[in-house]
């Protein structure tokens, strides 16, 4: 008997279909267990036990549990279907040479915006962060805020994102830290001004993630996730668009954050062969059950490019849209980018964002911290 641990999934049906994909596997028993709770820690405590899963999913923590040797090596596993793969996210996985995990299907975050709201300010789509601050101010009533990018004001949903649409990184090619640079400052201070002109919705009854705010006329823009797209083209009609998070200064670029929950074996399982055969069954030979799982229970990218171009949902529309925003700008957190420096990071966010903390100062913590990281996680 094999344990598989999948978190708790919101589309109806996910857990009806995961539990259909394992009943079909021939060559072994497999008992699937949805986690709801706080899944990242249970599966960090379970990976110190022997009475944890064999095969399981994660998307972050995991670059200590495999400097511990808690995460079996998958690159056999994943062969030559590797290069199908998103690479960009298939890089997260990846440390010394070696696949960690196999990505299940891509979630990405874009701008919606309202056709009809834009349109009867004579505003167009906007095209930088500047433009992007004006059409928010322009667009902001007595009875619609002009942006929508969380309750907290954009520190959580939005994380590096502008820092890559600045033109940044969160860390190099060469293992430094990408965002010691003034122009961070001057983007991140942008998200202040918004925040300071009263151009974005606060407590909103439901958070970023959920597309209600955009749907019911609260807000003509928000950041959400492709997950949304289905929701709101049912409830808008043709009634909007979709952008990547717009450039800013000279060396900007469109940016859209995009990453995958990862199949990954556990080192503690006492069926490790059979677990990893299991994991290439199922997220590697099995095409059909990963275009199921993408596309049939909530709008998501398959994590295989050819499962992307052959699919016609994802051919047309916004919806084609978002494969090039993804395929175009996609960024994704890199391995070596830990849970310190992201919290480091969002923290001085939020102090900028909320409190009107001087940016430069609030980075350079920031930079102390992602450094210390790096020295820490080095080798």
């Amino acid at each position: 008997m094999l344990s598989q641990w999948y978190h708790q999934y919101g589309e109806p049906g996910v857990q009806q279909a995961v539990k259909r994909y394992a009943r079909a596997y021939q060559r072994a028993r497999v008992s699937v267990q949805w986690r709801p709770g706080d899944y990242d820690q249970q599966i960090a405590t379970a990976l110190l036990t022997d009475v944890g899963p064999d095969v399981f999913e994660s998307v972050g923590g995991t670059l200590d549990q495999i400097r511990a040797g808690q995460i079996v090596d998958l690159t056999d596993a994943i062969g030559s279907a590797a290069a199908d793969f998103n690479q960009t996210v298939l890089a997260t996985m990846t440390y010394r040479g070696k696949i960690y995990g196999i990505p299940q299907a891509i979630d990405m975050q874009l701008l919606y915006y309202r056709k009809s709201m834009l349109a009867a300010a004579g505003i167009h789509p906007p095209a930088s962060l500047d433009e992007l601050v004006a059409a928010a101010r322009a667009l902001t009533t007595p009875d619609v805020k002009g942006l929508f990018v969380g309750n907290d004001g954009g520190a959580g949903a939005l994380g590096p994102t502008p820092l890559y649409a600045a033109g940044l990184e969160l860390l190099t090619a060469d293992g430094a830290v990408g965002f010691d640079d003034p122009s961070a400052a001057v983007t991140l201070g942008k998200l202040r001004t918004l925040y300071a002109d009263q151009s974005l919705l606060l407590g909103a009854p439901l958070d970023w993630s959920n597309p209600a705010a955009f749907t019911q006329g609260l807000t003509a823009m928000q950041w959400s996730g492709l997950w949304a797209l289905p929701h709101i083209s049912k409830a808008l009609g043709d009634d909007f668009g979709v952008l990547p998070f717009p450039p800013d200064g000279a060396r900007g670029r469109p940016a859209a954050p995009i990453g995958a929950y990862c199949c990954m074996v556990s080192s503690r399982g006492r069926q490790i062969q059979a677990a990893k055969a299991y994991a290439k069954w199922l997220w590697v030979d099995r095409t059909d059950y990963q275009q199921d799982f993408a596309l049939s229970y909530g709008l998501h990218l398959p994590a295989r490019i050819s499962l992307t171009l052959q699919e016609n949902r994802l051919r047309t529309g916004m919806a084609a849209e978002a494969v090039r925003f993804a395929t175009e700008h996609g960024w994704a957190l890199p391995l070596r980018w830990t849970d310190r420096s992201r919290v480091a990071l969002q923290d001085a966010m939020t102090r900028i964002i909320q409190d009107g903390a001087d940016p430069a100062a609030e980075l350079a913590g920031a930079v102390l911290t992602a450094r210390a990281e790096l020295d820490r996680v080095r080798g």
